[in-house]
């Protein structure tokens, strides 16, 4: 499942648990993530899923479920 690896990568790179993360949790509000989280996250994603995430897409996404979403889209 999409949302588990994504908040699995999240946890890892922001040092929280992962069963703190949902699909509404807020990048920047609730994980506190500043710019260079967000594209080491986008980076991470990108190995993982196997996917290209475009910038101007990366400055959409506010919470871990807009990146769960881009990343099921662009899988299918």
């Amino acid at each position: 499942m999409v949302l588990e690896k994504v908040k699995e990568i999240i946890a890892n790179q922001m040092g929280v648990s992962a069963d703190e993360i949902t699909a509404a949790t807020s990048l920047k509000d609730d994980l506190q993530a500043d710019s260079l989280d967000v594209v080491e996250l986008v980076m991470a994603a990108e190995e993982v899923f196997g996917v290209e995430i475009d910038e101007e897409a990366v400055l959409t996404m506010t919470t871990v479920g807009d990146v769960v979403a881009y990343i099921e889209n662009k899988k299918n």
